[in-house]
């Protein structure tokens, strides 16, 4: 009897969203009960690198539209996760900051973050796991849109 052929290895764009999705399934278990969506819980973190952006940037380095963002933005604000405030150099504009409410909220969570990416390169070696983050930084500066 012949063996089957081999099966072709999945593509990279399905292994990065399988990935994706993976790592998305886990976020909104590790958020249930902070009421937080995963979507909220990226942009605070964004905002926990680069405090004061506008709500284009932040839906930019988010990877949200900036028609969810809004929504975004109101559910953060109504709880006082961010605040938003006029940006001195375009008063039509308002810069967003993260509170100290914003800030609890991260840090209660950044134990179980830290575990998620542990796991997530558990069975890299550490040279093969800076590899994989530099292989994934440079195929995102590859692809990502140029900035205006």
């Amino acid at each position: 009897m012949a063996s089957a052929p081999p099966r072709p290895a999945p593509s990279l764009l399905y292994a990065v969203k399988r990935l994706e999705l993976a790592i998305k399934s886990r976020l909104d278990e590790m958020l249930r009960d902070s009421g937080v969506t995963t979507p909220q819980y990226t942009a605070l973190t964004v905002l926990r690198h680069k405090d004061g952006m506008t709500a284009a940037q932040l839906a930019r380095d988010s990877f949200v539209t900036p028609q969810a963002m809004a929504d975004l933005i109101g559910a953060l604000d109504r709880r006082h996760l961010i605040r938003r405030s006029p940006n001195p150099a375009n008063k039509r504009e308002l810069l967003l900051y993260l509170t100290d409410e914003g800030r609890a909220l991260l840090d209660a969570h950044a134990e179980a973050a830290a575990e998620l990416e542990d796991r997530m390169i558990s069975g890299l070696s550490p040279d093969q796991a800076d590899t994989f983050r530099t292989a994934l930084t440079l195929a995102w500066t590859t692809l990502r849109p140029a900035r205006k």
